[in-house]
């Protein structure tokens, strides 16, 4: 019988049916294409054994100019600097006091009732308390002070702390301690809204009851951060913008983030402007300090090399734009010697042009805007970016990127989510991540991949919120959420394995036939072509008769690196190819190191008579 080559045409096509995608890869998980055929990923470890508090939404890593490697982390509750293993806590201050007459106890109860009157604080933010002034309910001071996250907030004047120690008494309002509130804390997802005002009122409806809405959103918290020069430029979204300075030293305890002075205090996102070092706002206040101004269209700057210099005079640089298209700026990118910025529906470009305008503004895309804060991405002087229904590309005019994964991306991720998504490069290997939430989870689940070396997307499942590409680090850095509390930080392209556990990787055709489908066929034999294999690859082959049919799996077949050939004699009319690595040898075992890169398959065919 003859031997047939076999060889699928690089990238997933999941745009069309599986009959369609005859000779093409449509499925995948942790493999993507070099050279036109298709590898397992690289696996991953982590980067230090410590967690840290919170989602992370926001990852930038930087050098000092003493070589000093600096990671920053936004997440839902803290502002991190990670240095050498350890996650140091930089989360600026919102208010200081202190209060008198402050604690509440319940005898057995380790829950604290704080009373201060107009604290401004929520649930979930984080409060330090020192100098507590004497033992409390039988609790000493010393393990009164300390840093808590907000139980509870029962009024605008109290709110409540487990100190972890149950009190031998009950106290009311009793001794003085000082506070210091960190800046308010966020959500790790976005919520629906609920109550008056937020749906319509229909008969359904009682007094007593909250209406829901499935188009008010409850935002999650978010994070845009930048350099100026060696310090950390943080802004969070639609919250204050923030400095941290390096020279400070991440082991100072007391070196944490600080409000600019004089700096918008609502905005949706900021950027560094370079060579010319401006800091931008986007999204920000049209009266600076008045939160209630703040229009997501208006763009403020400051002055040229002065963050803390807003107001525009004959004399600096400052100033304000605002622009049209769209109902927010959603991200900006600096690129080929401007910024690009991103509303909800549009593109603009902003380039410094000197006194008297100071930058000038320039509509390069409509119907292309950015589907959240973190969905674009500049490499090598090309921005690529997810849309609300599209991905986009800019390298001197916008236009759309063609995707034989649009359909699977678009109709299975979560609407509610979409301020999740978050883009990196990957660029040892010519790709660009797009991480996002599915329908199925409230956290970030999958990934879509372009690679733009070879032009063709790959699509897959993973845990990940944030990531940032070499340069800083020698590896790419990603962040991990527990789904409760803390996250955790990998590198990535590091080994074949998860964290030292097997890294299951799969690819799998859409289905090929002879004849254009006439001919039944039988397929006895097969020969695949495996470079770089370690441990078992398992090839599987899913046969039916027409397109409607369940397919009927022959296999795992367990290729070895000192196998020949294979037997499957499987019938059909249309046959599918799966090949995995999944850490199982056939023998109950558990494996990990399994690599593999996929050649030509080749098959002894033949026609099988006709139905």
């Amino acid at each position: 019988m003859p031997i047939t080559k076999i060889q699928f045409q690089p990238g997933f096509d999941k745009q069309n049916t599986e009959i369609t995608a005859k000779g093409k890869w449509i499925d995948g998980d942790k493999a993507r294409f070099r050279y036109g055929f298709p590898e397992k990923m690289g696996g991953w470890k982590k980067v230090s054994s410590t967690t840290f508090t919170g989602v992370a939404r926001g990852q930038l890593a930087w050098n000092s100019l003493d070589g000093t490697a600096y990671d920053a982390l936004g997440t839902n509750k803290k502002l991190y600097i990670y240095n050498e293993g350890n996650f140091f806590d930089a989360t600026p201050d919102r208010s200081t006091a202190n209060i008198t007459s402050c604690f509440t106890t319940s005898s057995g109860s380790s829950i604290f009732t704080v009373t201060h009157s107009s604290h401004g604080a929520a649930e979930g933010d984080y409060v330090t308390i020192t100098s507590t002034s004497a033992t409390i309910g039988g609790v000493a001071a010393s393990t009164v002070d300390g840093e808590y996250e907000i139980a509870s907030v029962p009024t605008t004047s109290t709110f409540t702390i487990d100190v972890g120690t149950n009190a031998s008494s009950s106290v009311s309002t009793t001794g003085n301690c000082t506070v210091t509130y960190e800046a308010t804390a966020g959500r790790d997802k976005a919520l629906i809204g609920y109550g008056w005002g937020t749906g319509t009122w229909d008969s359904s409806n009682t007094w007593d009851t909250p209406t829901t809405s499935s188009t008010v959103t409850i935002s999650l918290r978010n994070w845009a951060l930048d350099t100026w020069g060696e310090d950390l430029i943080a802004q969070d979204i639609d919250g204050g913008v923030y400095v941290w300075d390096s020279s400070g030293g991440v082991l100072t305890a007391s070196n944490i983030a600080s409000a600019i002075s004089n700096a918008p205090t609502k905005s949706k996102y900021a950027i560094v402007s370079n060579p010319d070092r401006h800091l931008i706002c986007l999204g920000t206040e049209t009266t600076i300090g008045t939160t209630s101004t703040q229009d997501p269209m208006f763009i403020r700057w400051s002055d040229q090399d002065d963050y803390t210099s807003w107001t525009a005079s004959a004399t600096n640089s400052a100033g304000s734009q605002r622009i049209t298209d769209g109902s927010q700026i959603r991200t900006a990118v600096r690129t080929r010697g401007q910024i690009l910025i991103l509303t909800d529906t549009s593109a603009h470009g902003m380039s410094f042009i000197g006194a008297p305008f100071t930058f000038g503004f320039q509509q390069l895309g409509s119907n292309c805007g950015a589907i959240s804060s973190h969905a674009a991405v500049d490499v090598g002087g090309i921005v690529r970016w997810m849309s609300n229904d599209a991905f986009y590309q800019f390298d001197g005019t916008v236009r759309k990127l063609p995707c034989t994964v649009e359909d699977f991306v678009f109709d299975n991720i979560e609407p509610k989510q979409l301020e999740q998504v978050y883009a990196g490069s990957n660029s040892a290997y010519g790709e660009v991540w797009w991480l996002y939430c599915t329908t199925a989870s409230n956290q970030i689940d999958r990934y879509v991949v372009f690679n733009y070396q070879e032009n063709l997307w790959y699509t897959g499942s993973i845990v990940r919120s944030t990531w940032i590409d070499t340069g800083t680090y020698s590896l790419p850095y990603a962040t991990k959420y527990d789904g409760s509390s803390s996250s955790t930080l990998y590198s990535h392209e590091n080994g074949k394995d998860d964290d030292g556990s097997t890294l299951t990787s799969y690819i799998e055709s859409g289905d090929f036939d002879i004849g254009d489908g006439d001919d039944m066929i039988f397929i006895k034999r097969m020969i695949p072509d495996f470079k770089d294999q370690v441990g078992n690859v398992n090839i599987s082959l899913k046969s039916r008769y027409y397109p409607s049919d369940t397919q009927t799996t022959k296999g795992p077949f367990y290729y070895t690196t000192s196998t020949q050939r294979l037997n499957p004699r499987t019938r059909g009319r249309q046959v599918a190819v799966r090949v995995e690595s999944n850490g199982y040898d056939g023998s109950n075992n558990d494996a990990t190191g399994e690599d593999w890169r996929l050649g030509t398959i080749r098959f002894e065919v033949q026609p099988d008579g006709k139905r």
